[in-house]
């Protein structure tokens, strides 16, 4: 059995590895179609909700495995120095969710090097239902992302660069990890299945490198 990931640790237990670059694409409603949707207005959005899987041949009744509902609340991305922390009050979730530089120096108490990417050690999924990220602070954010399927390949794996005038909604089974704010701190509205299944992949140990997810304040638009 796999264990379940630790989130909190130090840094230095993680060892230096090789980088791979993740393209950094514009967040438009082309570029998220597949992944979800980007969303004006939180308080008419609802989040898909997937029915529980039959057991074997007799099917789920239609009017029921679907009624878990949804849990809500703020997911904060703050940067301590050189590594950056998610906080998810909807599930109260604690995270280390990657850092500026090579682990074995990176610092939680000093900013030592300029915070250009994320490298990112680990993403997600959750089959249950989908989940929307509404920024609060309307500042630039980023987030990483992959279409579903558990055979993951970093091939696959894409970063969103939203502008913070939008929230950004995923479907159930979209690879994914918490927010990367560009500026120092920032929260969001957070909202997703209470069920809150949780599939990961350990990017590190699986694959040998860390995710470069870069971080822009803007983007050059052609």
């Amino acid at each position: 059995m796999t264990a379940a990931p630790n989130y909190i640790f130090d840094a230095k237990d993680k060892p230096s590895l090789p980088l791979h670059d993740v393209p950094l694409i514009e967040a438009t409603e082309e570029s998220v179609q597949g992944y979800g949707a980007l969303v004006d207005d939180p308080s008419t959005f609802d989040i898909e909700i997937v029915r529980w899987p039959a057991q074997g041949w007799r099917p789920v009744d239609p009017d029921s495995g679907d009624e878990g509902g949804t849990v809500e609340g703020v997911f904060s991305g703050t940067w301590d120095g050189d590594i950056l922390m998610g906080h998810n009050e909807a599930v109260s979730g604690e995270y280390i969710l990657g850092w500026s530089c090579d682990p074995q120096i990176a610092s939680r108490t000093v900013k030592s090097t300029p915070r250009h990417q994320v490298l990112l050690w680990h993403m997600n999924y959750h089959p249950d239902g989908g989940q929307l990220f509404f920024p609060l602070d309307n500042k630039p954010f980023v987030v990483p992302v992959a279409l579903p399927g558990d055979d993951l390949t970093l091939d696959k794996i894409i970063a969103f660069w939203c502008d913070g005038s939008r929230g950004l909604y995923i479907h159930p089974g979209i690879w994914h990890e918490g927010i990367f704010p560009v500026t120092d701190t920032q929260r969001f509205l957070d909202r997703q299945g209470r069920v809150h299944a949780r599939v990961s992949s350990n990017i590190g140990e699986e694959f040998g490198v860390y995710l470069n997810v870069p971080l822009k304040e803007s983007l050059d638009v052609k």
